[in-house]
C-alpha cells in the first residue's frame, strides 16, 4: 500500500470516527433532554424533518429550522423524564459517506422508556435479584444525517427523522 493510500485511509477512517461521534453527541442530547449541547452540534441554518414511513408513502410530520428552534424542542417540547424515568437512543448499522467536506450518515434507531421501580421503604424483598423495573421501545426508524465540514469542524447540516410507526407531537 503506498504512503498516499494509506493516508487517506487513515483520513476516512478518523473523519468515520468524528462523524460517528456528532451521533452519539446527538443521541445523548436527546435522552437529557439537553437543547444546548445539541444545538452545538447543527449549523445555524440546519433543517430537520420529522416524516412517518407509513403505508402509502413518506409523511412529513414536522420541521424544525435553525439550532435555536432546534435546541428549543428538544429542551421544552420533549416531556420532561419522570422520577425514576429515562430514555435511551440507541442506533446501529450506520451507513458513512464522505466526499470532502460533506458527509452522512444513515442509521437504524430505536428509543427505550425506562422506567425504575422505587426501592420499598423496607428494602428489596429476599430473593430480590437484577434490575427493577421496565424497559420498553417507544419508537424506531432511521436517522439521515448530512454533516458539512467548515473550518475544520464537522457540523449536521439537514437530519431526517423517519418513523417506522405512526408519530404524533
Amino acid at each position: 500500500m503506498s504512503t498516499v493510500n494509506t493516508v487517506n485511509t487513515v483520513n476516512t477512517v478518523n473523519t468515520e470516527s468524528e462523524l460517528r461521534e456528532i451521533v452519539s453527541r446527538y443521541t445523548r442530547a436527546a435522552d437529557w433532554r439537553d437543547g444546548e449541547a445539541l444545538a452545538e452540534l447543527y449549523e445555524a441554518d440546519a433543517v430537520v424533518e420529522i416524516h412517518y414511513r407509513g403505508p402509502d408513502g413518506m409523511e412529513l410530520l414536522g420541521t424544525l429550522s435553525g439550532g435555536e428552534q432546534i435546541a428549543a424542542a428538544m429542551s421544552t417540547a420533549m416531556a420532561p423524564h419522570p422520577p425514576l424515568g429515562w430514555s435511551h437512543h440507541t442506533t446501529y448499522d450506520h451507513l458513512v459517506s464522505i466526499d470532502g467536506d460533506e458527509a452522512g450518515i444513515e442509521t437504524q434507531f430505536i428509543t427505550f422508556d425506562v422506567a425504575g421501580t422505587r426501592k420499598p421503604e423496607g428494602g428489596w424483598p429476599a430473593g430480590t435479584f437484577g434490575a427493577q423495573g421496565t424497559i420498553k421501545p417507544i419508537e424506531s426508524g432511521y436517522y439521515r444525517f448530512t454533516f458539512r465540514r467548515t473550518d475544520g469542524v464537522w457540523r449536521i447540516r439537514h437530519q431526517d427523522v423517519i418513523h417506522d410507526i405512526p408519530y404524533v407531537f
